[in-house]
């Protein structure tokens, strides 16, 4: 029998346990659905304004939405296990080891996503709205704040998991210490990158308020890997 390439043993790990994971993400976004009135006012708390609808449908579609984002939210630890075990069988990573992995990604996630959530998003959408004037009023559709409020949300929380993975990627011995500190200005690239990609507008200055995180938690990563005397 020929070995399997990392990816394929990967994959074959995730396809093992991807029907549960949706089958679970379905029935929690379900139940989640009918607590969205007030999620939806937890996410619109750091607008003054009121939303508004263009469509019949948009309102019902923006509460199943949050009902998704709320479902994936709270599920992350289960995806987060289902993901490091499919990443620790191809490259040897121990039981222990798998569950510190998980443990630091799920506190990182939420870490990215309450600093987000309490210090970017309000800055960034005083800042967004501050643009308006008497002869231009913010009439903001819900479905779009939904979507900003909720993809900024995550981005944040996905990027927040960069040392962690810098930390795996050194410890399997993909990417040394060395690399990573060599590599600054191409990592500030990509970083750059990223935050125009995951940011849900365009503007310099939601790309810089995930940029700027982003490269320190890079940074941070590097400090860890010395810390943990991982070459």
């Amino acid at each position: 029998m020929t070995a399997q390439t990392p990816l394929i043993v990967v994959l074959t790990e995730l396809r093992k346990t991807v029907r549960a994971l949706a089958f679970t993400v379905c029935l929690a976004t379900l139940v989640i659905f009918f607590l969205t009135p007030r999620l939806l006012q937890v996410v619109q708390a750091h607008l003054s304004d009121k939303l508004y609808f263009f469509a019949v449908a948009e309102p019902f579609l923006a509460h199943v939405k949050l009902a998704l984002f709320g479902a994936v939210y709270g599920l992350i630890p289960w995806i987060m296990t289902v993901f490091w075990r499919a990443m620790a069988k191809p490259f040897k990573v121990k039981g222990l080891e798998v569950f510190f992995f998980v443990l630091f990604t799920c506190l990182l996630f939420y870490a990215g996503t309450l600093f987000c959530y309490f210090i970017t998003l309000p800055f960034g959408v005083k800042f967004l709205l501050g643009f308006g004037s008497e002869q231009l009023r913010p009439v903001i559709s819900v479905s779009k704040f939904v979507n900003f409020t909720t993809i900024f949300i995550l981005a944040f929380g996905v990027v927040f998991e960069l040392p962690i993975f810098m930390v795996f990627l050194a410890k399997v011995g993909v990417c040394s210490r060395q690399f990573f500190a060599k590599h600054r200005r191409v990592a500030m690239l990509i970083i750059a990158v990223l935050a125009a990609l995951l940011t849900p507008t365009p503007d310099i200055v939601n790309m810089l308020l995930m940029g700027g995180p982003l490269y320190l938690l890079y940074e941070a990563g590097i400090i860890i890997l010395m810390v943990m005397r991982i070459k």
